[in-house]
């Protein structure tokens, strides 16, 4: 099994070193993950300024530039193979709900299964890596159960995994849940540059509003492994015959 890992904390995050740690034991593993922190390029790509990939080391090199720049790069021509699996994370910190449309976790391995590569993202729920150890251990656990029943190599889909900050022997089972819901976030920070200039900062995301049992919140505030697959459609199909006699009625 070959296996292209990424992140968005940055190559030398203590996730992606625990991760490849972990998943160098059962696979071959390459690292392909950005210079710097990315957290929520979602799924960014660089198109107007040169990418420029440096080794730090057997298996890893760094990029500058976002997750999906890296991913992307690694299956159109720096690999020059085509991996079973592309996994990104662990991350520092929780990508449930409405986080999974900025995350730059959730953006490398979308990336991947835009590619057709089956992809997961990992994530832990508290920031700062406490029990980091068994996070990774349990990723790799998921990704040895997906292999026993030959759904690694195969078709894409894409997984979203967020791991409670437990010991091993305290996480619960993993449960199959759908994305929650967040209040809106939190109102931007003003602040007076040295110069005078008002600078703005990006709020914190809003506390989970839909976070009732079957979501992502409420699995992992039990203490259990929360994995939501995810799909790319954002076609809302439900109001499709809305919409239909809605721009019937403009045009007549």
């Amino acid at each position: 099994m070959k296996i292209l890992i990424s992140n968005d904390d940055g190559y030398r995050a203590d996730g992606i070193v625990a991760l490849r740690q972990a998943l160098s034991t059962i696979a071959e593993v390459e690292v392909v993950a950005p210079e710097h922190n990315n957290s929520a390029k979602s799924n960014a790509l660089t198109l107007h300024t040169p990418l420029y990939v440096h080794d730090a080391g057997p298996g890893v090199r760094y990029v500058n530039g976002t997750p999906a720049d890296c991913v992307h790069i690694a299956l159109t021509g720096l690999l020059g193979y085509r991996p079973d699996l592309v996994v990104s994370g662990i991350n520092n910190g929780a990508n449930m709900g409405d986080d999974t449309l900025y995350s730059g976790t959730v953006g490398a391995a979308m990336e991947g299964y835009l590619f057709g590569i089956p992809s997961i993202a990992f994530s832990q729920v508290e920031k700062g890596w406490a029990h980091l150890d068994a996070a990774a251990e349990k990723a790799k656990q998921l990704v040895l159960q997906l292999q026993a029943q030959s759904l690694i190599g195969t078709r894409p889909w894409l997984l979203n995994v967020n791991l409670p900050n437990r010991p091993l022997d305290q996480l619960g089972e993993t449960r199959l849940c759908r994305l929650g819901r967040r209040h809106s976030a939190e109102p931007v920070i003003t602040q007076l540059s040295p110069r005078g200039e008002t600078m703005y900062w990006i709020g914190n995301a809003g506390a989970a509003m839909d976070d009732g049992e079957g979501t992502d919140f409420h699995a992992t505030r039990q203490g259990h492994v929360a994995v939501t697959p995810l799909k790319v459609d954002l076609t809302d199909f439900d109001q499709m015959a809305h919409w239909t006699q809605a721009l019937r009625g403009a045009q007549a």
